[in-house]
């Protein structure tokens, strides 16, 4: 049954902007409720600042959360096409509305800090950060445990959101993690207003923190809907911030766990090949299930890649796997049905027509409206990033273990795994990674985690052939015009 996602009046207050501007500060906006209003609510009844937090959940699928009215501003899976498209493993193969193929795919904007797509990157993920620190504020702020269940539960999630957020951030503001390195401004409660850009050590520390909390919130805690993070969603998000930073025994530790619990099942081939768009499909972790009553239409991550959706994939802008990437999945591997594979195919050549789709499979959709569901994390990145971290840590047979655990569901025969060992080994892992998880946005971050450089095929319409590195300065965005203007610190800093 679908879950539908609903937000109270009170919810809405907490759909602020942040930064860039005087409208971004206002403290106590006199149409809605203060924090502390709010709290005094939430302790006698938890309803009140559960739908504040769903207000947060909703704001990840969003239109326009990005500050603009474009089609590429839809929250947080906007900002995985970025990352697939600057990857190159997502190639921009047709290109006729013009969606990502200058900016994105040119690499433009990551060149010039006033093309919009960096604002829409700042602006949508500190938005999320601001309306987290509204929840955590109201429930007493950083570092106050509160008394009711329901309420603990609640704060770890606004803890773990905020923590996603600036792991995001973290991720495509920076080439790689340096600790010393001044990256993001910090603000972790509602009275920081502009500031300035701190070291990563800093931003990192925070996440930790933040995800450590929540994960200890979070026990005993059985959600309602996919979209609410659990304890295995905060230990997820918290392995892929310690890939980040070379922690690997840390990545195994925390995958091992979430893994063990017996949860979530690997996809098997016929969900590889269903469509990706049921929220309840046992190998999702964390997920939202949309329904008419969220109004998605052409605006979204379905309108961008899907040709069976309402979508521009449809109607000329065709996103497909990067040649290149094809031809290394093998011809027994069931993930090479995924793609449209007859070059007669013209537009549709190599789009993932058997990977992401409506439900009717209509060709343009079958209505205007967006109803199939969106995934953030799924339980074939926990074996993933165990086998990586494994490798790393010299645990070859944790590695092929978990590694052969994925690929076995994939191809007849997985034995030639056994045989892999040292760079060998961190090669077929990593390929698995680009593999499996193709056009769900994790690309940028394996690339950017395991220092790699790609070369773009021949289905892309620009650098063909080129080599690009993980640190490539095209990789990360640029703070943005509007920033920079209206931070007096970041204005100083960046003189």
């Amino acid at each position: 049954m679908k879950n539908i996602l609903k937000y109270t009046i009170i919810a809405a207050s907490t759909i602020f902007t942040f930064s860039c501007g005087e409208d971004y500060l206002e403290k106590t906006p006199s149409e809605v409720l203060t924090t502390a209003q709010i709290g005094d609510a939430a302790s006698r009844n938890p309803a009140v600042i559960a739908g504040t937090m769903n207000g947060i959940y909703a704001l990840m699928f969003e239109v326009e959360t990005g500050g603009t009215t474009g089609a590429d501003d839809f929250g947080h899976k906007g900002y995985d096409i970025f990352a697939d498209m600057l990857s190159s493993d997502v190639a921009l193969s047709v290109s006729t509305y013009g969606w990502y193929r200058a900016s994105i795919t040119e690499f433009q904007c990551t060149e010039d800090f006033t093309f919009t797509d960096n604002y829409q990157v700042w602006r949508y993920y500190y938005r999320i950060i601001r309306s987290a620190n509204t929840v955590i504020d109201a429930l007493g702020g950083n570092d106050v445990t509160p008394e009711l269940d329901e309420n603990k539960y609640i704060m770890g999630q606004a803890k773990a959101i905020r923590a996603h957020s600036y792991f995001y951030l973290a991720q495509y503001f920076q080439k790689t993690y340096n600790p010393t390195e001044e990256i993001l401004p910090l603000y972790d409660d509602l009275l920081d207003q502009n500031g300035p850009k701190v070291p990563a050590s800093e931003i990192y520390a925070l996440i930790e923190s933040d995800l450590t909390a929540a994960i200890s919130l979070l026990n005993g805690f059985t959600r309602s809907a996919k979209s609410q993070i659990n304890q295995d969603v905060a230990k997820g998000i918290l392995a892929y911030v310690y890939g980040a930073m070379g922690r690997d025994s840390d990545v195994k530790t925390l995958t091992s766990q979430v893994i063990s619990t017996g949860a979530y099942p690997i996809m098997n081939e016929e969900e590889v090949l269903g469509g990706f768009n049921d929220v309840n499909t046992p190998g999702w972790m964390w997920g939202v299930d949309l329904t008419s009553d969220n109004e998605i239409s052409l605006h979204s991550w379905w309108g961008q890649m899907d040709y069976f959706s309402y979508s521009y994939a449809g109607y000329g802008d065709s996103k497909a796997i990067d040649s290149d990437l094809y031809a290394l999945i093998p011809a027994d591997d069931v993930r090479k049905e995924q793609f449209e594979s007859d070059p007669a195919a013209g537009n549709q050549y190599l789009q993932p027509l058997n990977k992401f789709y409506e439900a009717a499979r209509v060709p343009r959709g079958s209505s205007t409206t967006i109803t199939s569901d969106l995934i953030y994390m799924r339980i074939a990145e926990m074996y993933i990033l165990n086998a990586e971290a494994a490798a790393k840590t010299s645990d070859e047979a944790t590695a092929k273990s978990s590694l052969k655990a994925l690929v076995s569901k994939r191809v007849p025969d997985a034995s030639y795994i056994d045989a892999l060992t040292g760079q060998a080994l961190l090669n077929e892992i990593y390929l698995q990674s680009r593999i499996e998880l193709w056009g769900e946005g994790k690309t940028y971050l394996a690339m950017k985690r395991n220092k790699r450089t790609i070369k773009r095929g021949d289905n892309h319409l620009s650098f063909v052939g080129e080599e690009i590195s993980y640190d490539d300065e095209r990789m990360t965005f640029e703070i943005p015009e509007a920033e920079i203007l209206y931070n007096p610190f970041i204005s100083t800093q960046n003189d």
